[in-house]
């Protein structure tokens, strides 16, 4: 199960081992002794589910320590385009954004660490976006970035001007504005 490092320390684009043949496929999303061959030791404590449309877009959030949170993101259905921008003060790469296609036929999934704004639009109808946590989700500890700043310059890959966008999103400050990550 091969991690493929990206520009951004510490954020690791993850492939799994899929065994297919005319039954279908099997596939290990995760397994604790590889990943902490790669140096990742997480204990994951919360999974989520979203189900969304073509068009829609959700992020980029975080929280905050104490709840600050890693994650583990695939899709089991559908096809998005997931985004991440490191907001780790002291980091060589704060600012700067990373994205991949995660689909539910590349089986790829992106390693998420502490420090960094999260999320995704969605290329396909009916898409499942699954995810792991290593922290609660605790609501005063929200922070995000608009998904529209002009400096991160982000290619969504869709049409902003009639993306699906919750109202909460569409009124996040810019980076350098936001909450701080300390």
């Amino acid at each position: 199960m091969p991690f493929i490092a990206t520009p951004i320390i510490g954020l690791f684009v993850f492939e799994s081992l899929v065994f297919a043949d005319e039954r279908g496929y099997f596939m290990e999303s995760y397994n604790e002794n590889i990943f902490k061959q790669q140096g990742i030791d997480t204990r994951w404590v919360q999974d989520n589910e979203a189900q969304s449309n073509k068009g829609v877009l959700r992020g980029l959030h975080y929280q905050v320590p104490p709840f600050a949170q890693a994650k583990l993101v695939r899709v089991v259905s559908g096809s998005v385009v997931d985004v991440v921008v490191d907001i780790r003060p002291e980091s060589l790469t704060y600012g700067e954004s990373f994205s991949v296609v995660l689909s539910a036929e590349n089986k790829r999934q992106l390693y998420v660490p502490r420090g960094f704004a999260h999320g995704y639009s969605v290329l396909e109808d009916h898409t499942i976006f699954v995810y792991k946590c290593d922290n609660i989700y605790n609501k005063a500890s929200e922070g995000g970035v608009f998904y529209a700043d002009a400096q991160l310059d982000i290619d969504w890959q869709i049409d902003l001007s009639t993306a699906i966008v919750s109202e909460k999103d569409t009124i996040l400050p810019v980076l350098g504005q936001h909450k701080p990550f300390l």
